[in-house]
């Protein structure tokens, strides 16, 4: 079985690793399986750090389609191409996609138009708002995908009303949960001040243009978060996330703005906080798992197992909410989450054992 794997953004990564490493055992076991990984950016993407793949324990991509226009049809029309091309080159029995971006949609409309089955890696994400990009990449994507691993059954559901052949439609957990298992214990405490120790402080993520582009929005959520907690906060954010902050010239004696991290030393910095303040579901769903407060600024969560299961909280922009939800985690008062239902660490392992049977 050939296996053409999908990347288009460093998240993405999080989730192949798992399966890299699960199709690897499977090799050394004498089985006949193969996969390549294409990244439809380029070698020189900032976002890819020199230590992502040894941290993840994977290897670097197989190739580089160097897709790197930021105009949305630029872009969808380079990956179309390329990837058009790749394939030619490269045949394959299944191109495997992952979320919701815009390579995931155009990798599969390349593959379907080649008679090449799509298998659509945690498929069935719905927000039901056709205003936001990703949800037109999430509909067109199903719409072409012959196989869907889910992480929840809130996903299988959202399958079942678009009408999509239950038979093919298989619940297997969350992978980027597998990568997480896999790490926990290689965490390395990243480069911060040495007076905060461990479980008193907050982490801090923020990458929506909505809350980032706008003044206001801004600095309301940098005051109320200032306030109401007397917790240093690790913010490892983008430059021009931190040059935004920086422009409001607010007292951030006790934020501390951080550089990027890579990975294992911003699991690190997840599995020692007191609690989280994010607008990413990944952290989201990671924090869950760990059974770290989280406050996420969103309306909409991908996973709502995070919410009703798990240790997160939607607010979205309501800073009346997050000042509650900051008061709440103040007094101790969080509630008690509990672990998703095949958030195992095993969602890899399914995956492929669900694809031997299915015999290519």
């Amino acid at each position: 079985m050939k296996i053409t794997i999908i990347a288009g953004a460093r998240p993405n990564f999080m989730k192949i690793a798992p399966l890299a490493r699960a199709i690897k055992a499977e090799q050394a076991q004498g089985k006949d399986i193969q996969y390549r990984l294409v990244y439809t950016g380029s070698r020189q993407d900032a976002s890819l750090d020199s230590t992502l793949f040894e941290d993840l324990g994977m290897d670097a991509p197989d190739v580089y389609l160097n897709v790197e226009a930021t105009d949305f049809f630029e872009r969808l029309a380079g990956i179309l191409v390329s990837f058009a091309h790749d394939l030619d080159a490269h045949p394959t029995d299944l191109v495997m996609v992952v979320d919701d971006m815009t390579p995931t949609m155009a990798c599969s409309i390349v593959a379907k138009k080649k008679g090449i089955k799509v298998a659509h890696l945690v498929a069935g994400i719905r927000s039901f708002d056709m205003n936001m990009p990703k949800e037109v990449n999430r509909m067109i994507t199903d719409g072409l995908s012959d196989y869907f691993f889910t992480a929840g059954m809130n996903s299988n559901r959202n399958l079942n009303q678009t009408g999509t052949e239950q038979a093919h439609v298989y619940f297997v957990g969350n992978l980027l949960i597998d990568t997480l298992r896999y790490n926990r214990q290689r965490f390395v405490r990243p480069d911060m001040p040495a007076d905060i120790t461990d479980g008193a402080y907050l982490l801090f993520t923020l990458n929506r243009r909505a809350v980032v582009d706008e003044p206001e929005t801004l600095e309301n959520l940098l005051e109320t978060l200032l306030r109401e907690t007397d917790l240093p906060i690790m913010a490892p954010l983008h430059t021009y996330v931190a040059d935004k902050i920086r422009s409001l010239h607010l007292d951030l004696s006790r934020l501390h703005l951080l550089p990027p991290q890579p990975y294992l030393q911003f699991g690190y910095l997840e599995a020692h906080a007191a609690g989280i303040i994010t607008d990413s579901g990944n952290v989201a769903e990671e924090a869950t798992f760990l059974g770290i407060p989280c406050i996420t600024l969103h309306d909409y969560v991908e996973h709502p197992e995070t919410v009703n299961q798990g240790t997160n909280v939607a607010v979205g922009l309501d800073m009346k909410e997050l000042a509650e939800a900051l008061r709440v985690l103040r007094r101790g008062e969080w509630k008690t989450g509990s672990l998703p239902e095949r958030w195992d660490g095993r969602t890899a392992e399914r995956i492929l054992q669900i694809l031997e049977e299915i015999k290519f």
